[in-house]
């Protein structure tokens, strides 16, 4: 029997699947049965600052409406204001009463000032870390990409100074140096980084000449890109690597170990499959290792990376595409 346990940002995990931030954890039946079925961990949804202000002005819309027909009557209602995070919190609360494997926090703001506010009070509800889930388009022409990433920075140290859980950046794939990204977080205080934050693509409907907005869950082949950086990181940072993106069955887990992962992130998989299907992955993961005569994690993570084997040095960067291009035939 192999030992899968490994080390998320210093919490010990029974083994390294973790369930991504998404809407399997706004069921607490589904956040025990997670539990139940192996989950490592689990990434509670996250909290969006644009949700709550919607929230707010529906909630002031309703309030203000007829109100300039019955004016003296509001002088006997009570003052009613939305609660902003505080439902959020009270279900991370319930969350963590519910179960006692380790859970993660998930913050997603837009302004400076939220970032903080969501993660101190996220901070107080037991939670055991947090994640940056960093989602955002940057259009704006004026702004440098020397200033969008002045700007992760800025709002990573004003998170790490107001609390004292270790934090995790979901990093989006297209800053112009990843590595430089992470390494710069490291020397902040990062723990560990996901890789990548997958970003939702609008279409266009030829019929109806609108936008449309769908949810299109990731493939396997959508691995490559995490699973490059992973192993492009490994060893040259010692923050925690964690693969996200494509992990539909237990060979992909394993590529990801091999690259340097700590571990994994799973949701499309399971949206499909259901909650059961994390036991699967983890039977998987052990049966492989035992079949190869591995005892652990660590007898394996870093394998197939670039840090350590030579051949990989290229392999990772340009050698891996020239040489494809220059072997295909006409």
């Amino acid at each position: 029997m192999s030992e899968l346990n490994t080390s998320y940002m210093g919490i010990p995990l029974a083994n390294p699947v973790v369930i991504a931030a998404s809407t399997l954890s706004a069921d607490l039946n589904t956040i025990k049965k997670a539990e139940d079925v192996g989950a490592g961990a689990l990434v509670i949804r996250s909290i969006f600052e644009e949700q709550i202000r919607h929230e707010v002005g529906e909630m002031e819309d309703a309030l203000s409406t007829g109100s300039e027909a019955y004016a003296e009557a509001l002088s006997y209602l009570p003052m009613l204001e939305h609660a902003g995070a505080r439902e959020h919190l009270m279900w991370v609360e319930k969350a963590r009463e519910a179960v006692k494997m380790p859970l993660i926090g998930s913050v997603n703001a837009v302004s400076g000032g939220k970032w903080v506010d969501y993660a101190k009070q996220l901070a107080d509800t037991g939670i055991d870390a947090l994640e940056l889930n960093t989602y955002a388009v940057e259009a704006d022409m004026t702004r440098s990409s020397a200033d969008v990433e002045h700007g992760l920075y800025q709002m990573f140290e004003a998170v790490s100074d107001a609390i004292d859980l270790p934090i995790a950046v979901k990093l989006s794939p297209f800053y112009s140096s990843i590595s430089n990204v992470v390494a710069e977080l490291e020397s902040r205080g990062a723990k560990g980084v996901v890789l990548f934050n997958r970003f939702l693509q609008p279409d266009i409907n030829v019929e109806t000449e609108q936008i449309e907005n769908s949810m299109n869950w990731s493939r396997r082949e959508d691995a490559r890109l995490p699973l490059r950086w992973t192993a492009l990181l490994y060893g040259r940072v010692n923050l925690d690597i964690i693969g996200n993106t494509g992990i539909e069955e237990p060979e992909d887990i394993i590529k990801f170990i091999l690259a340097g992962a700590t571990a994994v992130q799973v949701a499309g998989s399971l949206y499909r499959k259901g909650i059961d299907h994390v036991a699967q992955l983890i039977a998987g993961l052990e049966s492989w290792m035992v079949a190869k005569g591995y005892n652990d994690l660590s007898a394996f993570r870093g394998k197939v990376s670039q840090k350590d084997v030579e051949a990989n040095l290229l392999n990772y960067e340009r050698a891996q595409y020239v040489g494809f291009i220059l072997s295909q035939k006409a």
